[in-house]
């Protein structure tokens, strides 16, 4: 089968085609140079080129080079990229990824679906690229950008990631595959693909999964799938496309878990919360009761929640893209229409667990005042049972929890015209020119409770009970297990219209000379309003949960955000011999407010990012490398931590401006030594270092002149040494993947570490004929690893220890078998 493989790029009328892969993974290596510096790439570009002639980083997997990866999800497969350092311990998605020291967590980084946004916003509110977009069976291959021409073909983009789906022809293909693993994983994909008329060909297909966990949550972490439908009409000039999509997908969110006593770090949790397989989800916080004031503070309303819903995501999205040959004139019009709805429960850290005993005296004077000075003293019981319950038994410690249910709806409507014209002026030319026309709107509404838990893995939440000198019961601190009832609470409205035109051209001046030039200029426009809030006492006299509750007053504040910023790049291809090239490449890209600054009324403030690098690229078959030096500089930029008030238990974001220089090297190389046996790596080494910090407010500033931003490691990578081989009629591959993280720290000032750890994954194929059978181990050594730390309560000042006592640890061991069939 053969179809034309553009998504971003605009064809050319040589452009060769390329070959759709087939579901199966390779076992055996393939011929050619091993980096497939020979395969068309279409992303950052404004034509289809060879990945040896572009002047900037591109990686190009296709669905076999993603099957052998293995990745765990999408933030996991990214990691593996050089240059882009990723923490994919969240579950399936919602994950943290970061490229080059680009200090902000993903919202500088775009996610493209053949060419397009599935959203407007690059981080949607608690719905990230990665949450809306999966590879499968209908992906053909994924291409991810680091710095170049990124702001040029996207906007608020250092970074694209774009996954191109299959298409059909005129071949009739078909796949399936069942993927089973011993955490409780069951998953199929499958596809369809072939002509359904004269010039007229489909592909269909998606996956649908199920699965219990990596943790033990006490329900299902993940349920759901996505079905994808692609038309494709050959013209006698071009061609035209239909799809449509449909997503239905429900993710348990993992948050961080205490590992560590604060009250003696070197005293490890481990006995009370397993560091692989535990998590402060619980199935007892499957029926919670949500209380807060109606509009305006008279009364109170009750929602009851359910933890296992997690982060339930549903969009539907189609489009139309045409791609037309008119006289020398190449047209691309892509046009997308999405409409979603996200209603998500998870259980988020908040402040670090607390002596128990310590714990209910803070409360001892706020419970007399309530209460009666014939208050005693302050018990624990399970929550809503009356027999006592000891800390003491246990760890003596007692946690606290955010529970947070949040509702979105969103739609977006996006259309981008982009025409190329070829030319000679001393020499050749592809200039290119588009505009990109959006709208994307959100209604958001956020609200949270604070519990109180046992420590211990699926946690059954506690209440705090006064008595008096007798024993009897006089009131309680808690509810239920409900510490606060909406202890923070967040509401609006955000549309965003948004104007990009841009250009870009591609000359050569001699054969062997490329040289690019970008400009893009954005106009964004924003209107909504952020849900004004007030504190009121729902009057419960038995109970302290409920006297300072968030409820919104009636009166929406208007939040207008706007900017125009112009993104440039300029760069410069010479191939040195048919084997060797070198590039260099300058841009400018720009991160500008969003839509929580409209919700949250954090401070709107537009990061800057300079991007400068150069490369070497050599292309043989037994060995192939790419190695690129590069310097990223942002000033100013904006960073928004989350601050938790323990008192009030509401999350507050603190917007700090300063500057970040990241100079770095990444190194991808490929290297058969001999015939049946290969050698890949990637490997990225960045010093990134803070300027001081300063609050927008002007009113806290941070000593972090030097420092590593939070969570950036200087060093990371992966090295993947693969045996092939044959066993009777089948071929056959064993390999292993290492992985390396260097230390990082949780806070701006760089307090407390998250130390340096290494993984080990190991995998084996065999393919006959159109089957393939894998077997995967991830974490084969079940090694230890922290990430994230606890960005509710560290982001400024770290933990009070050296070394994280709290964050999301790596998953242990777990197996995984997949069986592919082609016909």
């Amino acid at each position: 089968m053969a179809v034309t493989a553009y998504a971003q790029g605009t064809p050319s009328s040589a452009e060769p085609a390329a070959s759709a892969p087939s579901a199966m993974a390779p076992s055996a290596p393939q011929a050619g140079n091993r980096l497939s510096l020979d395969r068309m790439v279409v992303t950052g570009t404004g034509v289809a080129r060879r990945k040896f002639d572009t002047s900037y980083a591109v990686s190009s997997l296709s669905a076999s080079d993603i099957d052998k990866l293995g990745p765990l999800n999408t933030a996991d497969l990214l990691g593996q990229v050089p240059g882009v350092q990723a923490e994919a311990t969240g579950g399936e998605a919602q994950n943290i990824y970061r490229v080059r020291g680009i200090p902000n967590e993903s919202n500088f980084f775009t996610f493209l679906e053949d060419g397009m946004l599935i959203y407007g916003e690059n981080d949607g509110y608690f719905f990230k690229g990665d949450v809306m977009l999966r590879p499968d069976l209908m992906t053909q291959n994924v291409e991810v950008v680091r710095g170049g021409p990124a702001p040029i073909f996207a906007d608020n983009a250092a970074a694209i990631l774009n996954l191109i789906t299959r298409q059909g022809g005129e071949v009739a293909e078909h796949g399936a595959r069942l993927t089973v693993g011993d955490t409780g994983l069951y998953r199929f994909d499958g596809f369809a693909s072939g002509k359904l008329a004269d010039r007229t060909y489909y592909a269909f297909g998606g996956f649908y999964r199920k699965h219990r966990g990596y943790r033990d949550n006490g329900f299902p972490s993940d349920t759901g799938g996505q079905l994808r439908l692609n038309i494709r009409h050959r013209l006698d000039n071009g061609e035209a496309r239909f799809f449509a999509k449909v997503f239905d997908d429900s993710n348990v969110f993992l948050l961080p878990i205490p590992v560590a006593d604060p009250r003696d770090p070197s005293k490890s949790l481990n006995p009370y919360i397993d560091y692989f397989k535990g998590t402060l989800n619980s199935p007892s916080l499957r029926s919670v009761q949500f209380i807060y004031p109606n509009v305006g503070g008279a009364g109170s309303a009750t929602e009851s929640r359910d933890l296992s819903n997690g982060r339930h995501l549903r969009y539907f999205n189609t489009g139309v893209d045409l791609n037309l040959n008119l006289g020398g004139w190449q047209l691309s019009e892509k046009l997308r229409l999405t409409k979603g709805k996200l209603d998500f429960d998870a259980l988020y850290s908040t402040v670090n667990p607390a002596d128990a005993n310590a714990f209910a005296a803070s409360f001892l004077t706020a419970s007399r005042t309530a209460f009666g000075a014939g208050v005693n003293r302050l018990g624990y019981t399970y929550a809503g049972q009356p027999a006592a319950y000891d800390p003491y038994g246990a760890s003596g410690l007692v946690a606290q929890a955010g529970y947070r249910s949040i509702q979105n709806d969103f739609n977006t409507i996006a259309n981008d015209l982009r025409v190329t014209r070829d030319f000679d002026l001393a020499g050749k030319h592809s200039l290119t020119g588009g505009l990109l026309l959006s709208r994307y709107k959100s209604t958001m509404n956020l609200r949270f409770q604070d519990m109180l838990l046992e420590l211990a893995g699926k946690p059954r939440p506690l209440d705090l009970v006064a008595y008096d000198a007798g024993g009897a019961v006089l009131g309680r601190v808690t509810d239920n297990g409900v510490l606060r009832y909406s202890s923070t609470l967040i509401g609006g409205e955000s549309t965003v219209t948004q104007t990009s035109v841009y250009l870009a051209d591609t000359w050569k001046p001699a054969q062997q000379t490329t040289l690019d030039f970008g400009v893009r200029r954005s106009g964004y426009k924003g209107d909504g309003y952020s849900k004004n809030t007030a504190r009121y006492d729902l009057g419960n006299s038995t109970t302290l949960a409920d006297n300072s509750t968030l409820g919104y007053t009636g009166v929406n504040a208007p939040r207008p955000i706007d900017g125009h910023p112009t993104s440039w790049t300029v760069g410069v291809n010479q191939e040195l011999t048919r084997a060797m090239g070198v590039y260099a490449r300058a841009s400018v890209a720009y991160r500008l407010p969003g839509e929580i600054n409209v919700y949250t009324f954090a401070a709107p403030t537009t990061t800057k990012a300079k991007q400068y690098e150069a490369g070497l690229k050599y292309s043989t078959e037994p060995f192939s490398a790419f190695a690129t030096v590069f310097l990223s500089q942002f000033k100013p930029f904006a960073t928004t931590v989350a601050e938790i008030n323990p008192a009030t238990g509401t999350i507050t974001n603190q917007v700090f401006i300063g500057n970040v220089k990241s100079p770095g090297v990444e190194f991808e190389f490929s290297w058969r030594l001999i015939s049946s046996f290969t050698l890949d790596g990637a490997a990225t080494y960045s010093p990134a270092k803070s300027g001081n910090m300063v609050s927008a407010a002007g009113n806290q500033s941070l000593t972090t002149e030097g420092k590593l931003p939070i969570r950036q490691p200087k060093a990371w990578g992966n090295i993947r040494p693969a045996l092939h081989f044959a066993v009777a009629d089948w071929q056959a591959s064993a390999y292993a993947r290492f992985n390396f993280t260097g230390r990082r720290y949780v806070d701006l000032q760089n307090t407390t570490a998250l130390p340096a750890y290494r993984t080990l994954a190991l995998g084996t194929s065999a393919s006959r004929g159109g089957t393939n059978v894998q077997l995967m181990v991830d974490n084969a050594t079940n090694a230890k690893g922290l990430t994230e730390g606890n960005p509710r309560a560290d982001a400024v000042a770290g933990q009070g220890s050296a070394d994280a006592i709290y964050g999301r640890p790596l998953f242990g061991r777990n197996v995984r078998l997949t069986l592919t069939q082609d016909w």
